[in-house]
């Protein structure tokens, strides 16, 4: 059987060609050859007859691995070679910065990972490069072929599983298109709780799609029960500018939870880094502490091991830190930012207790105040009814 790259390395005659003779037409088949999506089961039989294949051989080399594709592979498994995996080797590893909780390394998260004992791992956070050919300070290739991105997120993937504790959670942030990729492989080994939709806008409009505004943030366990899971209560929302309700609650006003209400699988209020203030990467994009908080108080107690390989602005690291947890870090690139953000932790912890300042609570200080200058109904509306 031929090698997965030479079999969909059509040049645009060999398509031609191939459409003459199949009568499939060359759009269809630069679709199959070019994006690697999968054949119709009519065209899937042309083309099996055309390179004799068969069609369970064909789905493998198309990436799919179906019930049928499995029997077939289950009942032939004598005349597949041995799969001895290679056992990386652990290299010398370069600390750039310890504290008293974490240490952050300077060096590939598959080499840092090789040396990490088995299910040591609390709660792991990885916020991968999106293969949108954007440029890293650490001149790594961010636009690999889709497959060769796809194994290169497995490797890594199977490596967080291993290191997470029983009971332990990952979260995975990326692009919804890779996500779905990526969560094939997730549910092989671990379980899936949430799919959480994060509403922050990242692109500009794209012709003939709706506008893509949300960020995709997985959830997993390994195990079906959390070691922990403790998520933070957000505050009702109301309107900003006259701070009424923006829904009617009825005769449920009452029996609202004073602490707030409980958070769904959309976040709306995780603000993008933009601002100045915030701001600690000049030329990349990095994520709101707000995000780390949440994710770090909902999945681990302090004491616990957090784990983000893939470093970027040190957000997970920060928060980690201030909200004593134990941390391991790493980014292929230059840390100066990350050790930066660490000399100012007095003002990275003045950030995060204002945001936190409004969990908890059905309504912040500020709406509070607001609605009983207005006579609007708070808690204590119904205190000794």
């Amino acid at each position: 059987m031929t090698s997965s790259s030479d079999f969909f390395s059509k040049t645009p005659l060999e398509l031609k060609n191939l459409s003459e003779n199949l009568g499939i037409s060359p759009e269809t088949l630069k679709s199959y050859f070019k994006d690697r999506k999968l054949p119709s089961d009519v065209h899937l039989q042309k083309l099996s007859e055309h390179f004799h294949y068969n069609k369970e051989q064909l789905k493998i080399l198309w990436g799919v691995v179906d019930r049928e594709t499995l029997e077939y592979l289950q009942k032939n498994l004598d005349v597949i070679p041995a799969l001895k995996p290679g056992k990386r080797r652990i290299k010398k590893l370069n600390q750039t910065m310890n504290t008293d909780l974490g240490t952050l390394y300077r060096n590939d998260c598959l080499d840092v990972m090789a040396g990490m004992e088995d299910e040591t791992v609390d709660l792991i956070f990885a916020d991968p490069p999106f293969n949108l050919n954007k440029k890293y300070p650490s001149g790594m290739n961010d636009l690999l072929k889709e497959e060769e991105y796809i194994l290169w997120m497995n490797r890594w993937v199977d490596e967080l599983c291993r290191l997470l504790k029983p009971g332990g959670a990952l979260f995975l942030w990326n692009l919804p298109r890779w996500n779905i990729e990526i969560s094939k492989r997730l549910n092989k080994s671990l379980y899936f709780k949430n799919w959480i939709a994060v509403d922050l806008k990242y692109s500009l409009p794209i012709r003939g799609r709706l506008y893509p505004s949300h960020y995709s943030l997985l959830y997993f366990t390994k195990g079906k029960k959390a070691n922990t899971f403790n998520p933070d209560r957000i505050p009702m929302q109301i309107c900003p500018k006259c701070y009424g309700d923006l829904k009617d609650y009825g005769g449920y006003k009452s029996k609202m939870n004073k602490k707030g209400v409980n958070i769904t699988d959309i976040w709306t209020d995780i603000p993008p880094v933009r601002h100045a203030k915030y701001k600690r990467r000049k030329n990349s994009n990095e994520l709101s502490i707000k995000l780390l908080d949440r994710v770090i108080e909902m999945a681990s107690k302090p004491g616990d091991l957090v784990f983000d390989p893939f470093g970027g602005s040190g957000s997970t690291y920060i928060v980690a830190e201030l909200k004593d947890r134990r941390w391991i870090g790493t980014d292929i690139g230059p840390s100066d930012e990350i050790i930066a953000r660490f000399k100012i932790l007095d003002t990275e912890r003045q950030i995060l207790e204002d945001y936190r300042k409004d969990m908890n609570c059905l309504f912040t200080e500020q709406s509070l105040t607001q609605r009983k200058k207005r006579k609007l109904w708070t808690n204590e509306s119904f205190e000794g009814s």
